[in-house]
């Protein structure tokens, strides 16, 4: 598959709610997930498909969805493509709501996502 492929296939996933689904079935094993900003374990970036199922699994065990959208595709060459999601969310732990609005970039290799990078402002 072309990247603009697994793009779609991306998005028609997350459009579904089923972002574990694309995880399984898109990401590669050896995938980098580098974030804006660091995650309750205080890093950045988490390498491999187990640190990413970890962090989809804290995600939705950490936030209610109260609305989500995604568009996109948006290929850049051969080998990348971003994606745009937006969110109204509230923490659990805390309560409170928020308004997300992120970009995501995503990098393809053998027709598999390698690399994801989010670009996002929490302040």
């Amino acid at each position: 598959m072309s990247a603009k492929e697994i793009g779609q296939k991306l998005v028609a996933f997350c459009k579904e709610g089923k972002n574990l689904e694309s995880i399984n079935t898109l990401y590669a094993e050896n995938i980098e997930s580098i974030e804006a900003s660091p995650g309750p374990d205080g890093n950045r970036i988490a390498q491999g498909i187990e640190a990413v199922r970890g962090k989809n699994q804290w995600w939705s065990e950490n936030h209610e969805i109260h609305s989500a959208a995604v568009a996109g595709p948006y290929p850049h060459g051969e080998d990348r493509f971003a994606v745009r999601f937006e969110y109204d969310i509230t923490n659990k732990p805390s309560g409170q709501r928020m308004q997300m609005d992120e970009v995501g970039l995503f990098t393809v290799e053998s027709g598999k996502i390698v690399k994801e990078e989010f670009f996002y402002d929490m302040g």
